[in-house]
This record gives structure tokens, sequence and C-alpha cells, in this order.
């Protein structure tokens, strides 16, 4: 394994911090026995039956659970520190402190967030099962009781109310941005106005 590693560290792209990637980690203790193979009280059990194939499969079943469950938690740990980056937004609202953040701030904050929900919900498996089970039902169910184990679906729920509180959250400071630059605006203008009429008055009376 860790010589795969190696192997596919010369071809990242926009890796993740190593500290994550070594805290992150799924692991489910496995044994071969006979019978189907099923995950029992968060054991795997493979079937030593099978020929070398159906057992690849079975495995990458299981395996792809544990994949899709990891991709989630350092996605979780991005959220968590987002979250983190804004906490203090609410209580500076609630005392009427000034929120130290720009327009320019709370838009790539927003892009964040957009980045996040569409890599969840558009770009990967939590939602749907991958099209490779359909035609594949003993694999489906082996990789589907391995996702309600590692609580995928409540997890991914989860996240989805965390992204939802926080795009309202930004929201509330874009707006509330726009309508302080608006506001600057009108008061330029209308100084902009009063010192055209004292130039005319000027003209007019000297």
């Amino acid at each position: 394994m860790k010589h795969v590693m190696q192997v596919l560290e010369k071809h990242e792209v926009q890796p993740y911090e190593t500290a994550l990637v070594h805290w992150e980690n799924e692991e489910l203790n496995y044994i071969k026995t006979e019978g189907q193979s099923k995950l029992h009280r968060g054991e795997i059990r493979l079937n030593s039956e099978l020929d070398v194939d159906d057992a690849i499969l079975e495995k990458f079943a299981f395996s792809n659970a544990l994949c899709l469950s990891v991709k989630l938690a350092i996605w979780e740990a991005s959220l968590d520190q987002f979250v983190e980056s804004i906490q203090s937004i609410p209580e500076a609202l609630k005392t009427g402190r000034k929120v130290k953040l720009s327009h320019e701030e709370v838009m790539q904050k927003m892009g964040e967030l957009f980045a996040l929900r569409h890599r969840i919900n558009l770009s990967s498996d939590f939602l749907i099962t991958p099209d490779f089970y359909w035609d594949r039902e003993n694999l489906e169910e082996l990789y589907d009781k391995t996702c309600r184990f590692l609580s995928i679906t409540r997890r991914v729920k989860v996240m989805n109310e965390k992204l939802q509180h926080c795009m309202e959250l930004t929201d509330l400071m874009r707006n509330h941005l726009t309508e302080k630059r608006a506001l600057r605006l009108e008061w330029m203008i209308v100084i902009l106005i009063t010192i055209e009429v004292m130039f005319e008055l000027g003209r007019v009376f000297l």
C-alpha cells in the first residue's frame, strides 16, 4: 500500500494536507469465512469459496464505501474550519459591533460554500448509488449496507443543513455590505449635487 501511495503521489493535483490525510481514515476488521460475504456487527466477512475475480469485486464494494466515508470526513473537516472562520459574525451582529469583512471576502466565502456544496451533492456518489452496481445486486447490497453502517446518508444531511445555515449567514452579510455600499454611493451623489448647486449659486450671485 505504501508503495502504491508513493507512485500515486507523483500525480497528485491539489492534494489535501498530509496531517488531515493521516488523521481521516476508516478501518474495519475482516475475516475469511464460509458462506455469503456480509458486514456483521462492524466486521467484514469475506466468502473464502469465491473465485479470485468475484472476491476482488466484493472487496471493492466494501472499500468503495470506506473510501466514500473518508472523502466525506475530509469535507466535514473543511466545513468545520469554515464554520470556525465565521463563528464570530453572529455574535458581532448580536452586539452591534462592526463585522470586519470586506465585500470581496464575503463573496470569496460564498464561493467556498458553493464549491463544497457542489462537490457533495453533484460531483460525488453520496446521494445515489454508483452506476457500477446497477447490474450487480449482490455487490450493491454490500456497498449499501456498509454505507449505512458508516452513517453516510445522515452525515451528508447534517452537512447540507450546516451549509444552508452558513449560506444564509454569508448571504445576510453580502446584503448588509451591498446596502452599505449603496448608501455610501447615495451620499456621494448628494454631496456632488450640493457642490454643483453651490457652484451655480456662486456663478449667479458673484
